[in-house]
């Protein structure tokens, strides 16, 4: 029987670091915030109604630990120089991205394209400022989240391989 190895994880882990990757933020369905929200399908692969795009602001290699300095619902995470089959993603929506929305849905996505032309250095971009979403590697739906210009949001997520 064949086993993918930890190295063969952790090589997988570096082909999606050395990716594109942007948090997608969506709004969902209005009806979730009453039936709380709804699973997520296998199926999926793209947001129900995509709000805006964020570049990752961070992509390490974590190793979990006790003391872990990254702390998530999944555990606690250190940072690694070495690769790992674990990877660790944050992404911060500015004050002003997206900064009167509803957010009920998010999704990792890889190989992400935005609009030529735009700033330099500009990490948010909304819906018409993306000529492909890329491909959704993970969906979570969330309890609504309503952005105001006085708020930054982080998310962060450890992808294991």
């Amino acid at each position: 029987m064949a086993t993918l190895t930890t190295s063969g994880r952790a090589g997988l882990a570096a082909s999606v670091a050395a990716r594109n990757i942007f948090l997608g933020v969506g709004a969902g369905s209005p009806l979730w915030d009453d039936a709380g929200t709804p699973p997520e399908s296998i199926s999926s692969s793209a947001l129900l109604s995509a709000i805006g795009f964020r570049k990752a602001a961070q992509v390490s290699f974590v190793l979990p630990a006790v003391e872990g300095a990254i702390v998530l619902p999944s555990g606690r995470y250190d940072l690694s120089t070495a690769q790992t089959n674990f990877l660790y993603l944050r992404f911060t929506l500015d004050f002003e991205n997206a900064s009167t929305a509803t957010i009920r849905e998010t999704g990792i996505l890889l190989d992400t394209v935005v609009q030529t032309g735009l700033p330099q250095g500009q990490l948010f971009f909304d819906v018409e400022e993306v000529q492909s979403p890329g491909t959704l590697y993970l969906l979570e739906h969330v309890p609504a989240i309503i952005r105001t210009p006085a708020t930054r949001e982080t998310f962060e997520f450890v992808l294991t391989f």
